[in-house]
């Protein structure tokens, strides 16, 4: 018990970051007891996401708000696009209505393609890259109250970590962590959804991309995806398979 405590006064002193952590457990450091504003699981927990161990740097800390249950169902992360296009967003919502009666759908609360995802499922985590009591972006506001009251909210950050750039990269690889398979709906070839791939790719994860046009830039990474070996998904049969 005092090493989970341990643990969480580190995340909270040095909001989550992975690296000062470990390092603070290597020296030793001192800490105290904190109190926290949310539900919290830690490494050392057995409700902690066996899924996780698979990374190199698997969070010391999850601090989360809603059904912690969704952590043991099977999942599919859907990713993509901010700045999502019709045929994305038309993609995203056959494929998550393909899949909601069997995965619970894992996506970033982003604008675009992360939000249909969510919005579409009927069971839904979205891993933030700030704190459990920041709603990023603001105009996400009605999907992040939704969320908190009836899905699963999770973040390695604790609640009043603000949304910094370098959080998003370590929050995707959660993502892709947490996913039986991932899946592609939309993505330019410097999308950061790239980084997702590659660390479901890393894991052996199995990649889906949904193809996209000839010279459509909006869906350029997708085809990229496809042609390096990822399994592009052709009729919402193939879909219902997964």
């Amino acid at each position: 018990m005092a090493l989970r405590e341990q643990l969480i006064a580190y995340a909270m002193k040095y909001q989550g970051e992975y690296g000062k952590i470990q390092k603070a457990i290597e020296r030793e450091e001192r800490w105290e007891k904190c109190e926290v504003d949310c539900d919290v699981i830690t490494i050392l927990d057995d409700a902690y996401p066996r899924q996780l161990h698979r990374l190199t740097d698997p969070p010391f800390v999850l601090f989360y708000i809603g059904e912690q249950r969704l952590l043991k169902e099977r999942s599919a992360a859907i990713v993509g696009s901010r700045k999502a296009c019709d045929y994305g967003v038309k993609c995203t919502e056959m494929i998550v209505s393909a899949l909601k009666e069997r995965y619970v759908i894992v996506s970033g609360m982003a604008m675009g393609i992360d939000r249909i995802a969510h919005l579409n499922a009927t069971h839904t985590i979205a891993v933030l890259g700030c704190g459990t009591a920041y709603c990023y972006p603001l105009v996400n506001r009605d999907l992040y109250a939704r969320l908190k009251k009836q899905q699963l909210v999770i973040s390695e950050y604790p609640p009043f970590t603000k949304p910094l750039a370098h959080h998003f990269p370590r929050r995707n690889r959660i993502i892709a962590a947490l996913s039986d398979c991932l899946i592609v709906t939309q993505a330019t070839m410097k999308s950061g959804t790239m980084h997702t791939v590659n660390v479901a790719l890393d894991l052996g994860i199995s990649v889906y991309c949904v193809p996209y046009p000839f010279a459509s830039e909006a869906g350029a990474g997708c085809n990229w995806l496809i042609l390096q070996g990822a399994t592009p998904l052709i009729t919402l049969e193939e879909v219902k398979k997964l």
